[in-house]
């Protein structure tokens, strides 16, 4: 008897301009953590159900390309791809802020190669929060979305809810890193070695990635998510996620582990330190001044969360996972 296997769409957002080879390049890396997925027999792991998203003749968006066609399109990642040319015009941007809006705001994970963190850019998702893509376009971008913190020296920089990339050809990396989210670390390094394919980071996972779950269905809860991920989690109160919510405290954190599975303090915890994480990773200061940076008044309290989240002392985490430049 054949299992029918869910599956778990990823779009790809086909622009006039986008780089062909990417859009193809990423349907084929995820046909192959399919393959992969079969024949290591994981069957409780979802299909990757791959769209391609154009702009439809009547106006709108419209799927052209899909690999398991079943009627309703729910995806939880759409991928924005880069270009060839340059950065995207205003006026292109603006043909999509409308739809990126809405699939984040439906717990779509948004992510960018290149000069596609333009498009996420020009939709404000990135006001007051971090974002990395080529170096070339890092200026532009700077001064086109003065509220977006351009950090460049990161080839990949995955703030939970939104992942921006670096280079030109970082669709693998990328794709790999979404196989790794969905379908796990395995499936991932069998993908990237049946592709020959040598992953940007080698050895132990850094703990800078906190994937939470944007699934869940609860647009309260989501809400108060996007807004912590955006803010860093500093200077929140059970008060005001609640408040943000538009919910009675009580109801507030029942909703809100149900849906994410961590209470709000856990939750904010994540935030922070994955924060802190990419500070170690990538800049210098000192652990007093990365714990102020996260919200921490007291070095000492950011210390024992910190070893909680991670199982490291940030110094410890410092000498396994800084960039060599650091």
């Amino acid at each position: 008897m054949t299992t029918v296997r869910d599956t778990l769409e990823i779009g790809i957002l086909v622009y006039p301009g986008a780089q062909m080879a990417a859009v193809h390049g990423i349907t084929d890396l995820l046909a192959v953590a399919n393959r992969m997925s079969v024949e290591l027999g994981a069957q409780e792991r979802p299909l990757l159900r791959v769209t391609h998203w154009c702009e439809a003749e009547g106006g709108g968006l419209a799927v052209n390309f899909d690999t398991h066609p079943q009627g309703v399109h729910q995806p939880r990642a759409i991928i924005i791809p880069p270009s060839l040319t340059q950065a995207p015009v205003p006026e292109l941007l603006e043909r999509f802020c409308g739809d990126l809006r809405q699939w984040h705001r439906e717990g779509a994970l948004l992510v960018s190669v290149c000069v596609g963190v333009f498009f996420i850019a020009a939709s404000g998702l990135l006001d007051g929060r971090p974002a990395t893509t080529h170096w070339n376009f890092a200026q532009s971008l700077a001064e086109r979305f003065p509220q977006v913190r351009v950090e460049t020296h990161l080839p990949l920089l995955d703030d939970g809810d939104i992942i921006t990339s670096a280079g030109l050809m970082a669709w693998t990396e990328l794709g790999l890193n979404l196989v790794e989210r969905f379908l796990g670390a395995t499936l991932a390094t069998e993908t990237a070695r049946f592709l020959a394919v040598e992953r940007v980071q080698v050895g132990p996972r850094a703990g800078s990635v906190f994937s939470p779950c944007l699934d869940h269905g609860d647009e309260a809860i989501l809400k108060v998510q996007h807004w912590l991920q955006g803010s860093g989690a500093k200077d929140v109160s059970l008060e005001g996620m609640a408040g943000h919510a538009g919910l009675e405290e009580r109801t507030f954190l029942r909703r809100f582990r149900r849906a994410t599975g961590l209470k709000p303090t856990e939750y904010c915890q994540q935030v922070r330190v994955g924060r802190a994480c990419r500070m170690l990773e990538f800049t210098n200061r000192n652990i007093e001044q990365i714990a102020w940076g996260v919200g921490y008044q007291d070095p000492g309290a950011f210390r024992k969360v910190f070893h909680k989240v991670t199982g490291l002392a940030p110094s410890d985490y410092r000498k396994r996972f800084a960039a060599p430049s650091v």
